[in-house]
Formats: C-alpha cells, sequence, structure tokens
C-alpha cells in the first residue's frame, strides 16, 4: 500500500537576537490568499511593463495558504447565464440590505473572467454533457468541453458550479507565482505591523513583521500595500473544545491581522458587529452546502419536523420589510429557526442525508448512484477532512442514517455569508454614490483603497460586500491590484519615511522574546509567571471574554449593554496585560524540542524503509545473501551461585556450543529484537515470536 509522502521535519531555530534586514518595494502585497493572488497577477500584468518593484510576503506558503487551502469541491460565484444585478440582489436579500451594492456589482461583473482563468490554469470544471449528463471535470475536458467556450456547467445552486477542487488553490498559487517569478516572493514572512509616513498625515509608508524560519525582522519601505490575510478565527470559543479545539470552519490561521493592522494605522471599519455563524456537521465542522443544494437534504428537528416549515410564521416580520418573500431563506433566519429548536427543547439539529441520498438515487442508474457517493464523500476530503474520519470513526454512513448539525462559533470575515471588515472606496462611475468614493489627497479615486492613503484591501478585508467567496475574492484583488499599479505611478517621485527608527521596530517586533528572557527566573513553572502571559492562556482569557459576554455559544449568540460593558472592562484589562506576553526561549525546552526532532527523524527513517521494502517487494527484489553470524562458545558459570528460578542453562548442541540466537526466535537468543535488558515473558519463560501452533 503506498504511503502518504512525507517530508523532512523542519529543523527551525532557537529564538535569540534578530537581525534586521530592511526592503524598498514599490507595491506591497501581504497574504497570500485567493485574493492576494489576484492582486499579484493583475499587478504584474500592468505594473511589469513600467519597472515597478512588487513583493509578496506571506506568513504560509502559497500552495496552501488561504481559506481554500485544503481544497473545495464548488465554486460559489459564477454568474454565467445570470446578471450582474441578479447577483447584487441575491447579496442584499441574504444579508438584509446591509451591504454596499456599488462593490458587489463590481464584483458580479468581473468574476466570471477569473474562473475562466482557473479552468485555463487546469482547473477540472464539470460541464453538462450533450445528453444532459454531467461530465466531471476529466470527462469534460477529454470532451473538448468547457465554460469559456459558453458551455453550460453543472451547477449545485443558482450561484454555484461543481468543479474538482483538492488542488484548486495550488492552481491559482502557481499561476500567481509563475507571473512573480521566486524573486518576488517571501514564503514564511509573517507582516504584523502596517507603518505611516513621517511626513504625510494619513498615508501608508511599509509595513513589518518577522521571519517564522530564522531570528529576522523585516521591514518594507512601499509606495502602496495591499492587505489581504483573510478574516478572523479564535475570536469566540470554539464549538469543539479540548482535543478538538484546533477545528474551525474558517481557517485557524487566520488571526485577523487584516482588521488589526489597517484600525491600528486608523482604517475606517464597517459592519464589524456582523458576526457570521454558518450551520455546519457537529464537531467535525463539515460544510453542509453540498447537501442543502445538490442533494436537496432538510434538515429536520428531532422530532424529524422540517422546522424551516414549522417555523414559518418567524418570517412574517421580515417579509413584511420585503426580505425572506422566495424560496431561499436568508442565512441568519435560518439560523435563528435552529436555535428556537435547540432553545425549546427540540434538538438536536439533524441533516436528513438518507432520505437526500434515496430521493436523489431513485432517478440514477448504479454507475450515476456510485458516483454521485464518491462525490459526496469527496465533499468532505476536499474541504473538511475532519468530517469524513468522524464519520468514519463513529460508524456514520450518512446513506443509512442523519447527522447531526449546529451553528458554530462567530467568526468574522468579509468574502462568505458575512460583510463585516474594512471601509473602501468603490469605482469612480456616475452611479456609485459619492460619500461611497474615497478621495485621495490628488483628488482622484482609487478603487477598493481604504481611508488610509496607498492602503488597499479585498476578500476578507472589504467590508459590507459579502457572498464572494474563492472566485469573487480572486476577481477583488484583480481589481485593486491594478488600481494599486495606478497609484504607483501616480505618486512615482513619493519617497517613504518611516517614523520609527529600526531598533525600535526591532524591539517591538521581539518585545515577547525579551518579555520571556526578562522574567524566567522569577518561576519555576514556564507558563505561570507574574512578570509575563504565554500566548495560549492569553487567547483562553479572550475566548471565553468574548463568548460569555459578546454573544458566543454560551448566550445563544445574545448580548446586552450590560454584558458587552463588562466585556469591554475586561478586554480593556487584556489589552494592558498584552504587553507581557511572552515567547519561549529555547535554553530551557531545548533538550525536550531535541528529542523530539531525533524521535521524528527516526520515524522518517522507518518510513522511508518500509517505503524502498515495499518498492522491492513490488519489482520481485531480494535482500542480498549474508552468512549467518559465527557461532559462540558460552561457558558455563563457574562463580557457584544457584541459577535463576525459571531459567534453565544453555542447551548444548552437538558441537558442544550454545544454539544459534536463531533457534530462540530472536536476534540475541533472548527472542527480544532490542539489547540484552530484555525481561523474559510470564512465569520466567522466553518469548519465541512465533505461534506455538499454526493459526
Amino acid at each position: 500500500m503506498p504511503m502518504i509522502p512525507v517530508k523532512e521535519a523542519t529543523k527551525g531555530v532557537a529564538i535569540s537576537e534578530p537581525e534586521v534586514k530592511e526592503h524598498a518595494v514599490d507595491l506591497l502585497i501581504v497574504g497570500g490568499g485567493m485574493g492576494a493572488c489576484g492582486v499579484a497577477y493583475e499587478a504584474v500584468r500592468w505594473g511589469d511593463k513600467h519597472g515597478l518593484k512588487i513583493m509578496l510576503c506571506d506568513k504560509a506558503a502559497l500552495e496552501r495558504s488561504g481559506a481554500v487551502a485544503q481544497g473545495l469541491s464548488a465554486i460559489n460565484t459564477y454568474l454565467g447565464e445570470n446578471s450582474a444585478d441578479d447577483y447584487v440582489r441575491m447579496v442584499r436579500t441574504d444579508l438584509m440590505g446591509l451591504v454596499r451594492e456599488d462593490l458587489i456589482f463590481d464584483v458580479g461583473r468581473h468574476v466570471d473572467d477569473s474562473v475562466h482563468l482557473f479552468e485555463d490554469w487546469g482547473l477540472p470544471c464539470w460541464i453538462k454533457g450533450d445528453d444532459g449528463h454531467n461530465l466531471n471535470g476529466a470527462a469534460a475536458k477529454a470532451a473538448g468541453k468547457s465554460l469559456r467556450k459558453g458551455d453550460k456547467p453543472v451547477r449545485s445552486g443558482r450561484w454555484q458550479i461543481m468543479i474538482n477542487g483538492e488542488s484548486y488553490k495550488c492552481i491559482v498559487a502557481e499561476a500567481a507565482k509563475n507571473a512573480l517569478g521566486e524573486d518576488r516572493i517571501m514564503e514564511r514572512i509573517f507582516i504584523v505591523k502596517l507603518l505611516l509616513d513621517k511626513n504625510t498625515p494619513n498615508r501608508i509608508a511599509g509595513a513589518v513583521g518577522f521571519n517564522l524560519r530564522a531570528n529576522e525582522v523585516h521591514i518594507f519601505k512601499a509606495n502602496t500595500v495591499m492587505v489581504a490575510a483573510g478574516g478572523a478565527v479564535n475570536v469566540y470559543r470554539p464549538r469543539s473544545t479540548g482535543e478538538g479545539m484546533g477545528r474551525a470552519w474558517y481557517p485557524v490561521w487566520n488571526a485577523g491581522s487584516t482588521y488589526t493592522m489597517c484600525a491600528q494605522v486608523g482604517a475606517e471599519m464597517t459592519m464589524m458587529e456582523n458576526r457570521f455563524v454558518p450551520a455546519r456537521f457537529k464537531d467535525g465542522y463539515g460544510p453542509v452546502g453540498a447537501w442543502f443544494l445538490l442533494f436537496k437534504a432538510k434538515a429536520t428537528n428531532s422530532k424529524g419536523e422540517d422546522y424551516c416549515a414549522t417555523n414559518k410564521a418567524m418570517l412574517k416580520p421580515y417579509e413584511d420589510r420585503g426580505y425572506a418573500k422566495g424560496n431561499v431563506i436568508p442565512t441568519c433566519l435560518r439560523n435563528h429557526m435552529m436555535l428556537r429548536e435547540m432553545r425549546e427543547g427540540r434538538g438536536p439539529i439533524y441533516m436528513d442525508t438518507k432520505t437526500a441520498l434515496l430521493n436523489t438515487f431513485a432517478s440514477l442508474n448504479e454507475e450515476e448512484q456510485k458516483d454521485l457517493e464518491s462525490e459526496a464523500w469527496e465533499d468532505f476530503l476536499d474541504m473538511c477532512v475532519g468530517q469524513a474520519n468522524l464519520w468514519a470513526c463513529t460508524n456514520t454512513a450518512p446513506e443509512e442514517r442523519g447527522s447531526e448539525i449546529m451553528p458554530t462559533e462567530p467568526y468574522l470575515l468579509g468574502s462568505h455569508s458575512g460583510c463585516c471588515g474594512i471601509w473602501v472606496s468603490g469605482p469612480d462611475e456616475a452611479w456609485v454614490p459619492e460619500d461611497y468614493k474615497v478621495k485621495a489627497s490628488n483628488g482622484k479615486v482609487y478603487n477598493r483603497m481604504t481611508t488610509v492613503e496607498g492602503l488597499f484591501t479585498c476578500a476578507d478585508g472589504v467590508g459590507a460586500s459579502g457572498h464572494k467567496f474563492s472566485s469573487g475574492s480572486h476577481a477583488e484583488g484583480r481589481i485593486a491590484g491594478k488600481q494599486m499599479v495606478r497609484w504607483c505611478l501616480d505618486h512615482k517621485d513619493f519617497n517613504p519615511e518611516i517614523k520609527e527608527s529600526a531598533d525600535e521596530l526591532r524591539k517591538l517586533i521581539y518585545r515577547p522574546y525579551y518579555n520571556f528572557v526578562e522574567g524566567k527566573a522569577i518561576s519555576t513553572d514556564p507558563v505561570v509567571n507574574p512578570n509575563y502571559i504565554t500566548p495560549k492562556n492569553f487567547m483562553m482569557r479572550l475566548i471565553k471574554c468574548t463568548d460569555e459576554y459578546g454573544g458566543g455559544v454560551a448566550t445563544y449568540y445574545t448580548t446586552s449593554q450590560a454584558l458587552l460593558d463588562t466585556g469591554f472592562n475586561l478586554l480593556a484589562m487584556m489589552e494592558e496585560d498584552s504587553q507581557k506576553l511572552a515567547a519561549r526561549a529555547p535554553e530551557r525546552y531545548g533538550p525536550a524540542a531535541q528529542q523530539l526532532r531525533e524521535k521524528a527523524d527516526r520515524v522518517l527513517q522507518r518510513q522511508r524503509e518500509q517505503r524502498q521494502h515495499e518498492k522491492n517487494l513490488r519489482e520481485g527484489k531480494k535482500a542480498p545473501w549474508a552468512p549467518p553470524p559465527p557461532k559462540r562458545n558460552v561457558p558455563p558459570k563457574q562463580d557457584g551461585r544457584p541459577a535463576q528460578k525459571g531459567k534453565q542453562p544453555p542447551r548444548k548442541t552437538r558441537g558442544g556450543s550454545a544454539p544459534h540466537p536463531s533457534a530462540l526466535g530472536g536476534r540475541n537468543g533472548s527472542g527480544s529484537r532490542s539489547g540484552g535488558s530484555h525481561k523474559p515473558g510470564p512465569g520466567g519463560r522466553r518469548l519465541s515470536g512465533k505461534f506455538r501452533h499454526n493459526p
């Protein structure tokens, strides 16, 4: 059986005094997700002809960075036969009017072009065959069909199209890398702070961060900066605690730095009170969209009732205001219905996967059923492998019984079915309201620029513009990338000058290390110390505060003025304590880390040997013959001590010598593959490693 390839273990380096490295660029891209890849592709396209210096910094690796890092089974925004106006109406209805229609329309009229690029780069898209049957990506390609030619996609909803997307992000990242070239990409560089210009008010001048693999602080001077580092996860206490705490529906590496960094330099925020709470399969966080849209599954309460039907009266006040009139109920209202069932004791809530599959299979032949069942599992393997693992380990077969679903903890994001983020300028067109345009000091409008001059954002960073998803984020990145090039050309004589010195920034970025060094001798426990707080403990305090006072899971997502006031008081104390965050130095933990690295090396070596052994077996190779080790004479004991109970003296062979070790079934005559310290088995018997009788 082939084994999963294993990379060499990252050795890393011990934390120590950092080296400061300074860079000067025209255009800096912070992030590596779909939006950042779109910025890179378009900025190079327009900027290279003018000789602009472009750099992309990602705290991870570009191929597996961002919200679709693991993969995706569908592109959730593709207009096709739909109009951009229809798209605006859908988003406005689902988010109940709290949107920027100019930004949504702008994405809608450009998003299909990005999807066509994905297909050109190698993304397999499902296409309807001439006979009306669904063709997966490989079959569609073999038939010569494509979206760019105008062939009809296989849709799982009005706006969603099916793809074979396990390598979705890799394909998009490869195009960005090919455009940039290796010299203009810096991976494992975590940008943590934006820098304003020393001489020009409200003007971006650069950014600073650190190397995750070396003791380096990197300072960038830039004419314009794009911040596209995703939304915010683990702000609230996760539903899965303990061993499952690292699970989340949105990527756990989305640390909220997009919002934090922009807010710190004065960028205007919008809709930050809008938290997104998706319904997902319980504990595994598996997505439910394909089951609702592709398989037409229903969600039921513990009585088997379709609670969306039984709670229809809840929608009347919203219908009177123009929402929830159609077949599609806004996401937030569906969640309200689910929460009502749970509060009133009719939970748990189930996805009726059994009925959905039976109804779907009724019109399909055996081969088509098998293909669709495979797609149902692949949906999770592409996006949330933990859900497939959970089903497997709990003996859950979706075709036999339903699975529990539940709202997740709240997330902060701007590109999915949420719309918090940063206020940005819309397009400079006559139909866009003037107060939606952010005018720079030169009187011009730059699409997707924040209220800080020269600072741009896209994807999760843009507020009041949800339902972009992956394709819309890439399209929005391309819009912003072109505008950033325009900004650089309009400000080609600008020479950014940073307020802080390099030494001040070094001390700021490495302050957790200095906190630890200064306070480590105060306590014997590295976690409990009066002079510093560890990041994990800090996060525990944060998620407890937000969960209990900010409308988290503990209070069924509700809050009040009194609760918020208490929460803000606690957050104020946390802000003070954040100055004492500590990064542990290696002198205490170096030996343990070394042991772990050595253990990892041994595991890797065993895997290599196993793979080589399996290869040899497949190729019919055998190990080279080697002569047996020479026989040894073992003299009897002469000290006169009686033999230990349970042990017998060495048996004599015909030649008068001790038996060969193989006769006892072990490498050293004891039945053990280890050294001579092996203990005998029960009753003093030696273990041969062989069956006494043939099984």
